[in-house]
């Protein structure tokens, strides 16, 4: 039923951003926040007078229903998608609805951060590690440390049901050989929370209800340095990370001006607008935001897209299983 109510829901919404979409010369689909989005925008616009971009944003799993609908309805009306993860990205290249484009700008890229065949590129790495409030007893440095005696009732993550990161996070962590799903069994009988997304993490432990949290990166350092109680930890074992990766559609009916945006998010110029935005930029050579240690300092754990994919409902079923949650 809710597939059916999100699909209606896109569908009533199509009308209206297909028709405002005729007039411009690219549209953009996006899950960044709103404020990034327009500033992304407005870049890539300063970078390419006269093209007229129309973008729209909402969460990716919302994204995703309201760009089924228009596929579905045979009018799609987004040339680009950049959006929270490559396992969604993944999923579109099998399916035939993604464009191969093989952007000059990846030479800058490690070759984990992309599609080898051009299909989606990683734009950022939004980590997901551990929050804490200064008033917490324990200062956690590892993961493990969240199933111990001293944060027992006192931990929140987010579901993989509500957030991608989180179902990339579980994803990620259960490949660990130390951790595995026995991790999120202990987390479970330690009385941890998984339910919402991140920002519900980030105010339950910002206002001292949880004391510690499983949570994305910019989230807990951009509200520290406004003078909230946490911290922000990156565990000793790595952590995972969502790249917003950027992707056109097959379906484009402005090739050349995605092909442009593309072009222009993975460039040093498109980067740096990350950077000034708080995010930690994927091209090489970059710096990171105030509040991130040196990036050589973070260890990014590995998970693959088409293995992730292959994985996911697999996954989310045995995480529901474990915090006896429903979608």
């Amino acid at each position: 039923m809710k597939n059916l109510l999100s699909a209606f829901t896109a569908l009533v919404a199509l009308g209206t951003v297909a028709g405002s979409a005729q007039a411009a010369d690219l549209v953009l689909y996006t899950s960044q926040p709103n404020e990034d989005a327009q500033a992304t925008v407005d870049g890539f616009k300063a970078a390419n007078p006269g093209v007229d971009v129309q973008w729209v944003r909402d969460g990716t799993p919302q994204i995703m229903a309201k760009l089924n609908a228009e596929i579905a309805a045979g009018n799609p009306a987004a040339d680009v998608l950049l959006i929270a993860d490559t396992v969604t990205l993944e999923r579109m290249k099998q399916a035939g609805q993604l464009m191969a484009y093989k952007s000059t700008e990846a030479a800058n890229y490690d070759a984990t951060l992309y599609d080898a065949d051009g299909y989606y590129y990683s734009t950022k790495l939004i980590t997901t590690g551990i929050m804490y409030n200064t008033q917490a007893s324990m200062k956690p440095t590892s993961w493990a440390d969240l199933a111990k005696p001293e944060a027992k009732g006192l931990v929140a993550m987010p579901s993989p049901l509500a957030s991608g990161a989180a179902l990339i996070h579980a994803q990620t962590l259960t490949a660990v050989p130390s951790l595995g799903w026995d991790y999120y069994k202990n987390l479970k009988a330690n009385g941890a929370v998984a339910a919402g997304g991140n920002g519900a993490v980030l105010k339950s432990v910002a206002s001292g209800e949880k004391a510690y949290g499983v949570v994305v990166d910019y989230m807990p350092i951009r509200e520290k340095a406004k003078g909230a109680p946490i911290e922000f930890v990156f565990p000793k074992e790595g952590v995972s990370a969502v790249t917003e990766p950027v992707a056109i559609l097959s379906s484009t009916k402005h090739a050349e001006n995605a092909k442009k945006f593309i072009d222009y998010v993975l460039s040093q110029k498109g980067q740096d607008g990350f950077l000034k935005l708080g995010y930690i930029p994927a091209r090489n050579g970059m710096g990171v935001p105030a509040g991130f240690p040196a990036r050589e300092t973070i260890k990014l754990l590995p998970v693959s897209a088409p293995e992730a994919l292959k994985n996911s409902e697999k996954d989310v079923k045995t995480f529901s299983e474990v915090f006896a949650v429903k979608g």
